[in-house]
């Protein structure tokens, strides 16, 4: 699988399960999505998990659904919390499979 790619099961981003990997200069990370269900308008979408150092899957993240303000078109944004990550998830260059998402890193907002 390509590095910064999530995987899902299916194109209903939303309630799919999916399987991927991050990579940065400071971290390398195998990834599992799984679907939460929620009431809360502001829960995240999905856990992130990763593994231990001892090979324990532990929940390390969260995806969120939101909505661009000024298209109203819907996107998902990703964070990883023990290293600071976040990303917005996106389709894949040079792919027509809307299963596939990149993870396209950003900065925090107060970063020179």
């Amino acid at each position: 699988m390509t590095t910064n790619c999530i995987k899902f099961i299916n194109d209903n981003i939303e309630t799919a399960k999916g399987t991927g990997s991050i990579s940065t200069l400071t971290f390398d990370l195998d990834i599992t999505v799984e679907p939460i269900s929620s009431d809360n308008p502001l829960a995240p979408t999905h856990r992130v998990l990763g593994r231990s150092p001892r090979g324990k899957l532990v929940e390390c993240g969260g995806i969120w659904k939101k909505q661009n303000k000024e298209t109203g078109a819907d996107y998902f944004t990703l964070s990883v919390r023990d290293y600071s990550f976040n990303a917005n998830l996106g389709k894949a260059a040079n792919q027509d499979d809307a299963t596939l998402q990149a993870i396209i890193p950003w900065g925090p907002k107060d970063a020179a």
